[in-house]
């Protein structure tokens, strides 16, 4: 059975265009559109979709009101369609607060040769959305893509052995669909002294600044987009900025962030596979990976890297992912240690730290 889309977003091209991106693929059908939020609702009801795309401003009603009464009247997956501003990035941060599963962007300029190049990432988006756990329900639909050739993390560095000796901690998060509110989860209770921390989300550049400091403006710790050639300290977190790899590396006894434009690895950059690597080589067992929600198998390969130079390594359950992808994966090819709810990550990983000689945190 194809998944049923509405398209909703006020432009007439633009729902001619995501109408032609849908209806090409063999497993979707756009089932209807509507130029506004009141127009989609009727059709909602008619047309019983299976996932909607909505525009993120929108007349008549306010996307984001409309969105909000959607996931209290009649869950069900939405992919944001936004555009490259500040303002558009706050709001569709917003929007995955709400429920949405995930968005795509709209290019600036030549719309129609723009949106084609985003085919392959809104129709796999909006088949991850079909699959997606709303609520603590999932989707009874279940589709796949092709399977594509990708770069592993040698395309951007090397494997080797940790030779560092030091026994200062460090802590490496890895999330995709759905990761922007298990990170928040995550990191809002991190205590100010917890050990530094660099976080991969899959995310367009338009967005990071902005959702690093929405995730600073409820942290206990600083969050801040990465920079290149950081001292990574104590009580801060880091986030890949959208579109670059980030690594970690020492400069001495330090551990220093490394931004690098190197090729796209397991389809992604910033790519959870390259920041793992990077941790394996020298962190070794002072490290610890946690991987998130997402689509895919991107950080499933590094996991097990980090977990065989000594790292201890955790993954978030099946029933609190929005998407059982990532850690799925990394559970198969046996580089998790501990498999636990989003809300016992933060406490699992401090009970190891306190096994470890470390005092203890209170979270």
């Amino acid at each position: 059975m194809s998944i049923k889309v509405l398209v909703i977003d006020d432009s007439a091209l633009i729902r001619s265009l995501l109408s032609e991106i849908i209806n090409k693929q063999p497993d979707m059908e756009v089932v209807g559109t509507a130029s506004d939020p009141l127009a989609a609702r009727e059709k909602i009801k008619a047309l019983n979709p299976d996932v909607l795309t909505l525009d993120v401003e929108m007349p008549k009603m306010d996307g984001l009101v409309f969105l909000e009464k959607l996931m209290r009247l009649r869950p069900m997956p939405v992919v944001m369609v936004s555009s490259l501003t500040e303002k558009s990035s706050a709001i569709t941060l917003h929007a995955l607060e709400l429920g949405a599963i995930d968005f795509v962007t709209k290019p600036k300029i030549d719309i129609r040769n723009g949106l084609q190049e985003y085919a392959e990432e809104l129709t796999g988006k909006i088949r991850c959305a079909a699959k997606a756990r709303l609520h603590g329900t999932t989707t009874l639909r279940h589709t796949s893509g092709a399977v594509e050739r990708k770069n592993t993390a040698d395309a951007v560095l090397p494997s080797r052995s940790c030779a560092f000796a030091t026994t200062e901690k460090i802590i490496l998060l890895g999330a995709s669909t759905g990761g922007t509110e298990a990170l928040k989860e995550f990191l809002k209770d991190m205590p100010p002294d917890c050990p530094g921390i660099l976080i991969t989300q899959h995310m367009p550049e338009a967005f990071t600044k902005t959702f690093a400091k929405r995730l600073d403006s409820l942290c206990k710790i600083a969050v801040k987009e990465a920079e290149h050639g950081e001292r990574v300290l104590p009580g801060h977190a880091y986030l890949a900025p959208g579109n670059r790899h980030l690594l970690l590396n020492r400069s001495g006894a330090n551990y220093i962030t490394e931004l690098s434009d190197g090729p796209p690895v397991s389809r992604h950059r910033p790519s959870v596979d390259v920041l793992f690597r990077s941790a394996a080589n020298c962190a070794g067992k002072n490290a610890i990976g946690v991987i998130m929600t997402g689509m895919g198998d991107d950080g499933a390969a590094g996991m097990l890297e980090m977990h065989q130079s000594g790292a201890h390594t955790l993954a978030q359950d099946e029933q609190s992912c929005v998407v059982f992808g990532m850690p799925k994966e990394a559970i198969a090819r046996g580089g998790v240690d501990e498999v636990a709810p989003l809300q016992e990550l933060s406490s699992r990983l401090f009970t190891w730290l306190s096994t470890q000689g470390k005092r203890s945190f209170r979270v």
